[in-house]
């Protein structure tokens, strides 16, 4: 089962005040929850699933069913998106429509971040899409001077 995490706005990854990388660069910090609507998709993912296996005619179906109160790991079989997304009002997004971050002209974003959420399938070649069309806009600036 694959269930899209809504972008709420409490979920926001920024970077660590004290944690530091080899090279003494702040580490990525991730403040995120699972909520009450992912949690009952989950709940309801398992009542289907033994629905559709039931119709299929299988029997002696067992089903590893996350508790109600227990810990989900966010990302672990998903894609989650969202942390820096597209918009044009720089107070309520990271990124322009071109996937170019609002407060540094010569920073592109082009994975997951860029994006709200995502859908079931494989994201990869909407990140390839996202990336062509950004690097295309790019070129078009340095060739206008104005990046």
């Amino acid at each position: 089962m694959y269930g899209e995490m809504l972008p709420y706005w409490e979920n926001q990854a920024s970077l660590h005040p004290t944690k530091k990388d080899q090279w003494g660069i702040p580490l990525l910090h991730v403040d995120a929850e699972i909520k009450e609507n992912e949690r009952k998709m989950i709940k309801q993912a398992a009542i289907d699933a033994e629905e559709i296996l039931e119709a299929g005619g299988c029997v002696d179906i067992k089903l590893d069913v996350t508790p109600e109160d227990g810990h989900i790991q966010i990302g672990d079989r998903i894609h989650e998106m969202g942390g820096a997304c597209m918009g044009s009002d720089p107070k309520t997004s990271v990124l322009n429509k071109w996937a170019q971050a609002h407060d540094v002209d010569n920073l592109f974003v082009t994975d997951g971040a860029c994006m709200s959420s995502c859908a079931t399938q494989n994201p990869s070649l909407t990140y390839m899409a996202i990336t062509a069309r950004s690097a295309n806009y790019a070129a078009q600036l340095l060739t206008e001077g104005k990046l």
